[in-house]
């Protein structure tokens, strides 16, 4: 799938869900959830924003290790939003 059309699937807290439950991390899931509520956010808009952040933030080099992972990734998918959600929760 491509970027666009992810975020663009991110109108509601299910699809937002299902995309945080595809990187296979339900810690994440929650951290997500409480970061958006601290934003004062919908999980959904916290989602897609933090996925436009990563994508216009992110540097050469982490861009290159993308790369890399989503070469060698089952689900690429997956592997770009779980980069995007640790780029948000550690960054």
């Amino acid at each position: 799938m491509l970027l666009g059309d992810l975020l663009a699937s991110l109108s509601n807290e299910a699809a937002a869900t299902e995309a945080i439950l595809s990187v296979n991390d339900l810690s994440m899931l929650t951290a997500m959830r409480q970061q958006a509520q601290a934003d004062g956010l919908d999980l959904p808009a916290y989602v897609a924003g933090t996925v436009r952040r990563y994508a216009s933030e992110a540097t050469d080099e982490e861009w290159i290790t993308l790369m890399g992972l989503l070469n060698r990734a089952p689900d690429p998918g997956a592997v770009c939003l779980k980069r995007a959600f640790e780029h948000a929760l550690n960054g």
